[in-house]
């Protein structure tokens, strides 16, 4: 297709396209002549994504062009180039170690890790951001007067294993790795709102079965 295609199928302008294009957030369509060029639906695709992490992510576009350069590193096992496209994303601010709220945080998120047989903690607190995100998280609560121990943690999380299982049995039906991983980050960035409105709309359901109207 050429670009004013890639422009009507996609609802993205010539002028933004032409802006991904000069930022690397696209790779350059295939020459056809000296000022022409013909996109495919990879092209298509990948803009859809790209647009996806700074309109709707608000992710500033030297964070996207680091998150797409994880998901186009072939060098990586999927495993990892999934985790390094994920971690790329904007998260919370690191935890402080020395906070008493921090301290008590990890204490609880670990002994949930180790009850659920989850990766080993200090594999986690080294590699994944994530991992820390949640100590953040959850040692804000602390602070408030809203403490979480394992045993809060833990039914969360064994809902959050059989959410991930789904989410990667619908990640592995796309055919290519970069497609798969490129599937996960829209999922990060447009499906979490999904999911917290699926919550908010189940306690609301419980709170009529509970207490009636």
């Amino acid at each position: 297709m050429r670009l004013a295609d890639l422009s009507e199928q996609s609802q993205v302008s010539i002028a933004t396209i032409k802006y991904y294009l000069r930022e690397g957030l696209l790779t350059p369509g295939h020459l056809v002549h000296t000022t022409q060029a013909e996109y495919d639906e990879s092209h298509l695709r990948r803009l859809r994504l790209v647009r996806a992490m700074i309109q709707v992510g608000r992710i500033p576009v030297a964070t996207v062009r680091e998150v797409l350069a994880q998901v186009d590193d072939d060098s990586l096992s999927r495993t990892i180039r999934l985790g390094a496209a994920l971690w790329a994303l904007p998260r919370a601010a690191e935890p402080e170690p020395d906070d008493p709220a921090v301290i008590a945080a990890t204490r609880e998120v670990n002994r949930m890790l180790t009850r659920l047989g989850w990766t080993d903690a200090a594999e986690l607190g080294q590699l994944s951001p994530v991992y820390r995100e949640l100590i953040t998280s959850v040692a804000s609560l602390n602070r408030l007067g809203y403490p979480l121990d394992a045993d809060d943690l833990a039914p969360y999380a064994e809902q959050m294993e059989r959410t991930a299982v789904h989410d990667l049995d619908r990640m592995e039906r796309h055919d290519t790795p970069v497609e798969q991983v490129e599937s996960a980050v829209v999922s990060a960035v447009l499906f979490e709102p999904v999911l917290l409105s699926l919550r908010r709309l189940a306690q609301e359901q419980e709170a009529t079965r509970r207490f009636g109207l």
